[in-house]
């Protein structure tokens, strides 16, 4: 590999490591607010995003929990997902890397982004119906407004992982037939 090609693989370990360091940090202050709107909802105007469902939790505890629910699973998804990247980056053998590891890797990250992807769509569309029986959802939807893109770059994300696993096989049949 070409010391350009290694100062960018690099520089995009670096960047997997901040990203998923963000989600995980998000994710993390996300469960603190829950709590923190259970026990003590005066506290939460001075939390993280300042995420206040009190009012929702007040007319519906149906409600609260279904969409804390949506929010909580899609940030920690983001941040299994970015978790596998950044391990697959730092794992890969880039001499020989077409192998079985790196082709499971990639399908997980496949379908992680896929269940993102449809769990935001799922929620966005909730939200949009409790919207219609008069609860404020305005603070809801900067957690689910880019459902279609992980939809689509899953699909494109799928169809790296079918080029990798047809790539170990053909690498499996050339390392038998040497």
């Amino acid at each position: 590999m070409s010391k350009a090609n290694k100062f960018v693989f690099t520089g995009l370990n670096i960047v997997a490591c901040l990203i998923f360091a963000g989600l995980c940090v998000e994710a993390g202050a996300l469960v603190v607010n829950f709590f923190f709107s259970l026990y003590k909802p005066e506290f939460v105007q001075n939390l993280y995003q300042k995420l206040d469902l009190s009012q929702m939790y007040e007319h519906s505890k149906w409600a609260f929990f279904s969409m804390y629910s949506f929010i909580l699973s899609i940030a920690i998804l983001k941040a299994v997902m970015f978790y596998v990247l950044m391990m697959l980056s730092m794992e890969i053998d880039m001499k020989k890397p077409f192998n079985s590891h790196v082709s499971r890797q990639i399908s997980k990250i496949s379908y992680y982004t896929l269940s993102i992807g449809l769990l935001s769509y799922i929620a966005r569309e909730s939200a949009r119906n409790l919207q219609h029986h008069g609860y404020v959802i305005d603070t809801l939807n900067q957690f689910w407004a880019d459902s279609q893109a992980f939809i689509l770059m899953a699909a494109v994300i799928y169809v790296i992982a079918t080029i990798f696993k047809k790539g170990v096989e053909i690498q499996n049949e050339n390392d038998l037939t040497v």
